[in-house]
């Protein structure tokens, strides 16, 4: 160093980098993501795939773990809320390591260095888009979402992703049975598709987990306060461990099995034989207004700790 140079030191962040303020479309996912990775150099970006519409799915990574822990959010499009929450999450937990700040009195570093979070906030961009700002301007979707919504300008119901299949009943878990039960063409929801994993986002989904060997997963949709955590009996015992916590410290309900198939947890509990969740985030009729997010998030944020510590 010589006398009189500058020497340039990061300063500690101590404050959120946003706050939530409704209205979560991927053009605000991608400026959020800027700032906390611009912010936070310990956290990984990555796209694992794009859209329909050419839209980027991105990953998050935080953590250095053996224990590998998965989040998502809005693999339904109308269930937007979930990916604020999640964005959220991503800024306290960061936020936390930096300060050495405790999360519900527990202290971060351990589970930094013990669990390695993939966190994917938004699996279906154009449906989000859609239901937050209306039809798109580009052909052929313009068209093909007014059909498929009968004409109809208003996509509160949309759960699908841009050209009607519902990226939750894609995946390959008794998929013939979801599709006997289910619309047989493309549908603002429900909708499984003309075969398991056909549409790019649910096959980047798939592609992830595939690569990733997660010990659990989570996916996060609204709504219910109930966390779906079987799949005929595949799970393993110490799923049941693990959602009683989720209840505890959420007073959600778990419920076991029910008559839906072709989930990405129930996938994940087929192939893996480990646990995974449906987290049913709110009460209410979708999309939640946003007035509800502030109790949205303190539950969901209990959820995810005790997926890291449990």
């Amino acid at each position: 160093l010589q006398v009189g140079q500058a020497l340039f030191m990061p300063s500690r962040i101590t404050n959120k980098r946003f706050v939530q303020t409704g209205g979560y479309d991927s053009t605000v996912l991608t400026t959020d993501l800027d700032q906390l990775t611009e912010a936070y150099p310990f956290i990984r970006r990555r796209v694992i795939g794009t859209s329909v519409m050419g839209k980027p799915i991105e990953e998050i990574r935080i953590g250095n773990g053996s224990k590998r822990v998965h989040f998502n959010g809005s693999f339904h499009a109308h269930e937007w809320i979930t990916t604020p929450v999640l964005v959220e999450f991503i800024n306290d937990y960061a936020l936390a390591l930096t300060n050495q700040t405790p999360i519900r009195g527990l202290s971060m570093l351990p589970y930094y260095n013990d669990v390695e979070l993939s966190i994917v906030p938004m699996v279906n961009p154009d449906g989000v888009d859609l239901v937050i700002n209306g039809l798109p301007t580009s052909e052929p979707y313009r068209s093909e979402v007014l059909e498929i919504n009968g004409g109809s300008t208003d996509f509160s119901g949309w759960r699908a992703n841009i050209i009607g299949v519902d990226l939750n009943n894609q995946y390959p878990a008794k998929w013939e049975q979801e599709a006997s039960l289910k619309p047989s063409q493309p549908s603002p929801r429900d909708y499984p598709g003309r075969a398991p994993l056909t549409e790019p986002e649910a096959i980047a989904i798939a592609r992830l987990t595939l690569d990733s060997d997660f010990s659990r997963v989570l996916a996060f949709h609204t709504q219910g306060q109930v966390i779906f955590w079987g799949f005929e009996g595949l799970e393993p015992p110490e799923s049941e461990v693990i959602v009683n916590e989720f209840a505890r410290v959420s007073g959600f309900r778990p419920i076991q099995y029910t008559d839906s198939y072709a989930g990405y947890k129930d996938w994940f509990i087929k192939q893996w034989k480990r646990p995974g969740f449906t987290v049913e985030l709110g009460l209410g009729t979708n999309p939640l207004p946003f007035s509800d997010y502030p109790q949205i998030y303190e539950d969901a944020v209990g959820i995810m700790l005790a997926s890291m510590y449990m």
